[in-house]
């Protein structure tokens, strides 16, 4: 089987000749090795060899989201000042909008040695702050959706992978406006204005969703946000409002274009296993094991697999920190968790990858032995 062909028939139930294995993110097309900008960290050479083994030997899952005129996954591009400055070598991007009487600032930096980018300062402090942004009038919700960079991707990929549909859902663009603090708070004791947040974004994700499904059917989507809602931010009955109720419209759209929608969601899991699967959801991921996540992957396989693929279950952290012999058994365990008995399909996959410059040795060797145990089966 082509890579390709190995993915698709794992998204769809069939036999396959091995489990697929993705590396998430990394993916040895999006990763650029030449590019010198001092925000890359894959341009330090320690990370050349797993790109090469990512593009090679990986089953490659590109992620890729779906541009929009109406709906983007920043929540508030499209009415922000933005100013962008390096400082000791960091970049800081301040963002204001003006939201009646009130400016309302964000603040984010990037080091230059670490891929993410953290919120020092969050939109929305408060319900005053929530209510100025709500009277802000929303985007048309009628916009066209740019396909090309899914074709694009696909057309450069041929038969060693597939590109997956990336998008936010309302609740992960509401809650992300606040710090974590705020937001539970608000979620929790202003649920009717909170849920005029979700409705605002909601208008125009859905219709997004059924434009993009219908232009680019067929194709696997990961939805992302709701483990904003998983216990230990918020009670099951709360997913059930702020994730099922907005996110099961999202996965018909998908359905109606022949897709498939994957939903993520990181740490605890058991007490809303139900609401996943009752959302229609055909995927999963990246399930992790006790100490991160609250279910072993059995169990998930052994309750929920006959629906959803599920997509896991190795942690990020193992790969960098445990010795390979140890390591082995967490991949050997996880194989052969995610293929016992009847399911749909798994896909062995870390749950996120290294973040700094510098990709240590045993991190190398870790990814290699993942390799060298898939390529066993």
């Amino acid at each position: 089987m082509t890579r390709r062909q190995r993915l698709m028939a794992t998204l769809r139930g069939e036999q396959v000749d091995r489990p697929p294995v993705s590396f998430y993110e990394l993916n040895g097309l999006d990763e650029n090795p030449g590019d010198n900008d001092p925000f890359n960290i894959y341009s330090h050479p320690s990370w050349r060899p797993l790109i090469d083994l990512a593009r090679e030997k990986t089953d490659r899952i590109v992620m890729r989201g779906v541009p929009c005129q109406s709906a983007s996954p920043d929540p508030i591009e499209a009415v922000s000042v933005t100013d962008s400055v390096v400082r000791h070598g960091s970049r800081f991007v301040t963002r204001r909008v003006r939201a009646g009487k009130r400016v309302l600032t964000s603040r984010t930096r990037h080091d230059p040695d670490v891929n993410t980018v953290w919120t020092e300062e969050h939109l929305l402090k408060d319900a005053g702050d929530l209510r100025a942004f709500l009277d802000i009038p929303p985007p048309d919700p009628n916009g066209t959706v740019d396909t090309r960079g899914v074709l694009r991707t696909e057309a450069t990929l041929g038969g060693t992978g597939i590109a997956m549909i990336d998008t936010p859902d309302p609740l992960c663009l509401a809650a992300s406006l606040f710090g974590m603090a705020d937001y539970t708070v608000i979620a929790m004791t202003e649920r009717a204005l909170f849920h005029r947040l979700l409705e605002r974004f909601a208008s125009t994700l859905l219709p997004k969703t059924q434009a993009v499904a219908e232009a680019l059917p067929g194709r696997l989507w990961r939805i992302y946000g709701p483990e904003y809602a998983a216990p230990p931010y918020l009670p099951p009955a709360l997913f059930r409002e702020y994730v099922g109720r907005y996110v099961t419209p999202m996965i018909a759209a998908i359905h109606a274009g022949g897709g498939y929608a994957r939903i993520h969601s990181h740490g605890n899991l058991k007490v809303i296993l139900d609401d996943i699967a009752a959302m229609g959801a055909d995927g999963l991921d990246p399930v992790e094991p006790p100490p991160q996540g609250d279910v072993e992957l059995s169990y998930v396989r052994r309750h929920y697999g006959a629906g959803m693929v599920l997509f896991g279950n190795l942690e990020a952290s193992d790969i960098e920190n445990l010795p390979t012999a140890l390591f082995a058994e967490k991949v050997k365990r996880a194989l052969a968790e995610g293929t016992s008995g009847s399911g749909r399909g798994f896909v062995l996959m870390p749950s996120a990858c290294p973040l700094g410059r510098q990709l240590s040795p045993l991190a190398m060797q870790n990814y290699e032995k993942i390799i060298e145990i898939v390529e066993e089966q």
